[in-house]
């Protein structure tokens, strides 16, 4: 399972509001330089596409023949590239190319000012309490009870229900719908449109064959620094919590049901579905559109590929595919044989007509 799954894309079309030099970032970035240090960039952009005065970065090989043609003035590059060509922009070297622009994108993006006060149009409560330099944006609702600490951003149109809390420095965008009692911890963010605490999918069979729904009292607490993308939904559990560890990043359009739990450090990719009261370890790297059956535990550091199915326990560190998930080389060795089945088939009709004519 490459590792390059749950990095940052190739290219990244962000707009600085300063200048830096090829030299200053060397020297931001423990770099070396190759080139011209004095070269001035002021934007970011594709490489395949960049012009003069844009910063780009090589951190994929297959990309490599762009470093030749690009009219980037600056190029990022792993400390061990050697060009194969000439090439016209200023190298700058460095240990970890997407740690280094993950760190270049954070400094960055802290020149951005972040609005602050509680717009008119807002409704929050007379019980609630608002801690300093917060933003609450135009028809967001903050209710009775609820908390938002110092610094934190809740974006027009969002819904933080009674006797939520959010911690210090996080934010809250458009769209978002907090259900009462969730926990959310310090430097979150909330991408468009996510629901944390709804009801978890709970009904009782009943002897008519009707459905009779089962209340859920539980809650979600999200810890510090965790990361939930657009549209994706927590549930609450139906008693206790449904509990998203420290530093858990979450993409867009995801699926957590009642009473999950995901260890510190994980990683899940968009359209992944994990069913109730399923355990998940630290440091698991999980891809898009995975489904996990509920009352499972995923043992740290696993890893599962993309539209893989799991329906039984993991140990530390398995690497996963297919579905029903096999072992990852495993399941390539059989892809291997599979693809080939009809061919085999016809050979096989083959010596069973041979035989008969024996």
């Amino acid at each position: 399972i490459h590792h390059s799954s749950f990095l940052i894309h190739h290219s990244f079309p962000y707009l600085c509001r300063m200048q830096i030099s090829a030299l200053q970032l060397g020297q931001l970035l423990s770099g070396e330089v190759e080139g011209d240090p004095g070269a001035v960039v002021s934007s970011f952009g594709k490489i395949e596409e960049a012009e003069p005065g844009m910063l780009c970065f090589l951190g994929n090989p297959k990309y490599e023949s762009h470093v030749y043609t690009s009219r980037a003035s600056v190029l990022i590059v792993d400390k061990n590239f050697i060009p194969r060509r000439p090439v016209e922009a200023t190298l700058v070297k460095v240990e970890n190319v997407y740690a280094a622009v993950a760190a270049l994108m954070e400094k960055f993006s802290a020149l951005e000012e972040q609005p602050k006060g509680v717009s008119e149009k807002a409704s929050v409560h007379s019980d609630a309490k608002i801690g300093e330099n917060v933003f609450i944006g135009d028809f967001a609702v903050v209710d009775k009870n609820a908390v938002i600490a110092d610094g934190t951003a809740i974006y027009p149109h969002a819904h933080i229900a009674a006797n939520c809390r959010i911690g210090v420095h996080s934010k809250i965008y458009s769209g978002v719908k907090v259900y009462k009692n969730t926990q959310i911890g310090d430097y979150c963010i909330i991408q468009a449109n996510a629901v944390i605490g709804g009801d978890g999918f709970g009904f009782a069979l009943q002897a008519d064959g009707a459905y009779k729904k089962i209340p859920h009292l539980g809650n979600v607490i999200l810890e510090n620094n965790v990361e939930v993308g657009a549209n994706t939904t927590i549930d609450r559990a139906s008693m206790g919590s449904t509990i998203i560890r420290q530093g858990v990043k979450l993409d867009n359009l995801i699926q957590i049901a009642h009473n999950v739990e995901i260890g510190e450090n994980t990683v899940i990719a968009a359209g992944t579905a994990i069913a109730g009261s399923t355990k998940i370890g630290k440091n698991c790297r999980i891809g898009g559109q995975v489904g996990i059956s509920g009352h499972l535990v995923i043992a740290d550091g696993t890893q599962i590929q993309a539209q893989s199915g799991l329906n039984y326990n993991t140990k530390v560190n398995d690497k996963l595919f297919g579905s029903p998930a096999l072992p990852y080389m495993n399941y390539l060795r059989s892809y291997g044989v599979f693809k080939t089945l009809p061919e085999l088939a016809k050979r096989l009709e083959g010596l069973e007509k041979w035989i008969k004519l024996r």
